[in-house]
């Protein structure tokens, strides 16, 4: 069974920063690409950023320059370093990842970590 857990989400004041992670585990042969969304209270799901088992990497207009995404392919991790966070940047936060398991590909989602920016 393959799991993503996300960590590190929280309350932080606008102008900081949070780093979230996202570890999969289980019966993983291989990971392909692997990216963080959000959801804000109302709104659609968003994607905020994407990087390939390589390591190329795409942004959302609106967190470009701001977030980051990097990856830990020995830890099977992603990471989302968020700077110079902004009231409209609070969500829950996701990440998403394509994985080979036993079997076949598969899409495969975390439970979310809620981010909050507020004074």
């Amino acid at each position: 069974q393959v799991q993503l857990v996300e960590s590190g989400g929280g309350l932080v004041q606008p102008g900081g920063s949070l780093r979230l992670s996202c570890a999969a585990s289980g019966s993983i042969f291989s990971i392909n690409v692997m990216a963080w969304y959000r959801q804000a209270p109302g709104r659609q799901r968003e994607l905020v950023a994407t990087i390939t088992a390589p390591g190329n990497t795409n942004y959302a207009d609106s967190v470009k320059g701001r977030f980051t995404i990097s990856r830990d392919n020995a830890k099977n991790t992603v990471y989302l370093q968020m700077d110079s966070l902004k009231p409209e940047d609070t969500a829950v936060y996701s990440c998403y990842a394509e994985i080979l398991g036993r079997l076949s590909w598969m899409n495969y989602w975390g439970k979310g970590t809620l981010v909050t920016v507020s004074s």
